[in-house]
């Protein structure tokens, strides 16, 4: 490992991501050194034109590249490169370590950046309103129930089976804009989608009854009652 007295970073690598910590990062107060990022470009250093990638999801799997069949491993190899080249990926945060104490961590996980942006908007698109806002719940539980070690638990199993519920209809393609370490989901579509522009338009095509809302906002229990005495 390239460790010295110049680069006291203590990193971990894996196919998913790249961690640092240790040296000059431990001083949350001091921007994070250049030479400790490896797979990411400086964001000012990234292409002056954005890189456009379409991710394809079959029940919420991504299955395609830019309308490619492609595994799992060589897409978030490609994911890693194409990110890193333009900058996407960096994370710089404190972190809540399973001990009790915070430590100033980087990550490195264009792959991931990507994908999760993709997805999240791909479900933004299919999942209904109660299960949309309420799956970001879990998700954080089922992420602090990995990250303690608790992965062979009869919870983590619950979970498991919510999130695989929740991605029966996760199903399309997402293309997502790249521009000098930002990553935006710019354009979607499913055949599940759950979107429907004669309801949402605000022109002519607009075929909503506006006047169904009307007993809702009449027989409202959430208006004010008068003072208890």
């Amino acid at each position: 490992m390239p460790v010295g007295k110049a680069s006291p970073y203590s990193t971990d690598t894996n196919l998913w991501g790249r961690s640092i910590e240790c040296g000059a990062i431990e001083d949350p107060a001091q921007e994070a050194p250049e030479d400790a990022w490896v797979w990411t470009v400086s964001p000012q250093e990234a292409p002056d034109q954005p890189t456009y990638v379409t991710v394809d999801f079959a029940a919420g799997v991504p299955v395609a590249l830019d309308g490619q069949a492609i595994g799992g491993v060589e897409l978030v190899t490609k994911l890693n490169q194409v990110g890193g080249a333009n900058g996407v990926g960096r994370v710089n945060m404190m972190e809540n370590r399973l001990v009790g104490i915070k430590s100033r961590e980087l990550y490195e996980t264009p792959a991931a950046t990507i994908l999760l942006a993709a997805h999240r908007d791909l479900e933004s698109l299919t999942l209904d309103r109660e299960t949309a806002h309420f799956k970001p719940l879990l998700e954080l539980r089922f992420a602090e129930l990995v990250y303690y070690g608790l992965w062979f638990t009869p919870l983590r199993e619950a979970i498991d089976a919510f999130m695989a519920e929740t991605q029966k209809y996760v199903n399309g393609k997402v293309t997502v804009k790249l521009y000098k370490g930002n990553c935006e989901a710019v354009a979607r579509e499913s055949a599940n989608s759950l979107y429907d522009f004669s309801l949402a338009s605000y022109g002519e095509e607009d075929k909503f009854d506006q006047t169904s809302r009307r007993g809702s906002l009449t027989s409202s229990p959430c208006r004010p009652r008068s003072p208890r005495r």
